[in-house]
Parts: C-alpha cells; sequence; structure tokens
C-alpha cells in the first residue's frame, strides 16, 4: 500500500482508538458501584463483623442447605468467634472449565473448638445476572465478600456443582491466620460499607487474598500470571512453601483433593464440625503442625 494511502487509514485507526479510551474513562467517571440492586437470594446480605478485643460476632454468615445449585433453604446466621482460638488457616481451589486456568479460590480459618469459617470474594449477582470473565474486566460486577459455613461454601462446589476441589492447610502460625482473618473480616465491612466492583484480573477472588496477605507481610507473594489464573495458584503456594505438606510437587494436589469425601459428608449429612472433620480425614495426619514453627 502506498504510504499517501496508508496514512489517512491509520489516523482513522488513531482516532478510532483514542475514542474508544475516552469512552471508557468516561464510562469510568460516571459509573459507580452500588449496594442497592435486585440481588440473587444467596448474596443478598453482606456480612459484618464487630469485633470488640478477642470476640468477634459475624452477623450473616450463610448456612444455606442445598438440593441443587438452584434449589436451596438459606439460613443466614450470628456466629461468635474468639481470635486467640483461632488455630489453623486452609486454601480451597476449585476448578471449574476444561482447561486448568479458571478456578474459585478462598480460604477457611480453623478455630480449636473444630469450627471453621469460610471466606470467598465473589462477584456479587443481580436477579438474572451470569458471569463473563470479559464483563468483569469493565465495571459490570460488584465484590463481595461471602462468610459462610465450610457446608455452604464447599458442599455447594463439590456436591451440588459437582467441581474437583482442593484443600490445602497453609503454613501459617495462629498468630499469622488470626491476622488474616481479621484483614478479611475488615475487608468484609470496608465494602458492606462502601461498595467496590469486582475486575476480573485486579480485583478477584484470588487477588482479594493476596492483598490481604501482601498488606500483612509484603513480599510475601510477589506479582504472578498464576493469581490472574487462579487454577495456578496453588502450584504458585506450593513454590513458595506456603502450603504445609511434605508431598512432592508432582503428587500433592491429587492427595488434597476433596470432593469426593465432601459429597459423603453431605450424603451422610453431616453438618458443623463433624462436616470439617470428614472432608480432612483422608490426610490431616500426614501434615507438619505449622504451630511448632
Amino acid at each position: 500500500m502506498p504510504i499517501s494511502t496508508s496514512l489517512p487509514v491509520l489516523r482513522v485507526g488513531l482516532a478510532l482508538l483514542a475514542a474508544v479510551a475516552l469512552a471508557w474513562i468516561v464510562f469510568a467517571l460516571v459509573v459507580r458501584p452500588s449496594s442497592d440492586r435486585d440481588w440473587v437470594p444467596e448474596q443478598a446480605r453482606m456480612p459484618v463483623a464487630i469485633v470488640d478485643g478477642e470476640a468477634v460476632r459475624v452477623a450473616d454468615v450463610r448456612n444455606a442447605r442445598y438440593r441443587s445449585t438452584t434449589d436451596f433453604d438459606l439460613r443466614w446466621e450470628a456466629r461468635d468467634y474468639r481470635l486467640d482460638d483461632v488455630e489453623s488457616a486452609w486454601f480451597i481451589v476449585e476448578p471449574f472449565a476444561d482447561w486448568r486456568g479458571p478456578a474459585h479460590t478462598f480460604v477457611s480459618f480453623g478455630f480449636r473448638d473444630g469450627r471453621h469459617l469460610a471466606i470467598s470474594a465473589e462477584v456479587r449477582k443481580e436477579v438474572g445476572e451470569t458471569y463473563s470473565p470479559l464483563a468483569g474486566l469493565f465495571r459490570q460486577y460488584e465484590l463481595m465478600l461471602v462468610l459462610g459455613d465450610e457446608r455452604d461454601l464447599i458442599g455447594l462446589r463439590a456436591a451440588h456443582r459437582r467441581d474437583p476441589v482442593h484443600l490445602y492447610r497453609l503454613r501459617a502460625t495462629p498468630t499469622q491466620a488470626r491476622a488474616l482473618l481479621v484483614a478479611l473480616l475488615e475487608k468484609a465491612n470496608a465494602l458492606a460499607e462502601r461498595p467496590a466492583f469486582y475486575n476480573t484480573l485486579s480485583a478477584n477472588c484470588t487477588t482479594t487474598i493476596v492483598d490481604a496477605v501482601d498488606a500483612l507481610a509484603p513480599g510475601t507473594i510477589p506479582m504472578s500470571w498464576r493469581t490472574r489464573l487462579p487454577g495456578y495458584s496453588d502450584d504458585l503456594a506450593f513454590d513458595l512453601g506456603l502450603i504445609d505438606t511434605d508431598l512432592p510437587r508432582d503428587g500433592y494436589r491429587e492427595a488434597h483433593r476433596i470432593d469426593g469425601l465432601a459429597r459423603e459428608a453431605e450424603a451422610a449429612g453431616l453438618e458443623g464440625k463433624a462436616y470439617s472433620a470428614t472432608i480432612r480425614s483422608r490426610w490431616v495426619g500426614s501434615m507438619t503442625s505449622s504451630a511448632s514453627r
């Protein structure tokens, strides 16, 4: 193509690019996140934590009973915990696609009495809305933290979505686990007070956890493509020594897969401490105690 012909084409292309960039800037300035929408029932309530010294009361802990992914009975509970009873932190990975990259990740905290509190950063969906990774780049969804019973958050994914679920104990002392729990409770409170947008790359399920860890211990988790493709986030955690296991890299993931145990626990009608103990029963004795490190 002659230079004289290509220059006008280039100018048009640059003008279109500038117009798109300007439209996006205007859109970003005008659109604001909201807490006042027609939310799906299972995400209708934003949890709030009240901390008084070592005592914590969490309002609107979700403890749904599922018959399927669309048929369930919602229960919202107020639960009391003590921060000085936090014993462990656990990392959960739920791959949900035909290739490994897409996954949902969340964390759960264990207490000395055997109870666990799971915390999941999620797209807060409106009625009739579905999730799209592409739409998630363009301020289409609000971000929320769901605080829930393990039977709800793990059971939904393992027993009803029938996805693989991997459960890892983190190599964290009780003090470190406590600090991470407090940071995420503070994040939940902040989102309840000031809504924020979800972003597929920068404000997703995994980056919410990474940001909390980084605020407590900068540099613990370096920037990596594996936090943008959460299906690889457990490999990153393993390589960084964050997963409390002595198993080799080529065998640790399968050893920590617990969706079969979760389905057995669901079928047996187990709840609370019994449910949490059952999904850890296959390999709990093989772990190295991080509290002694």
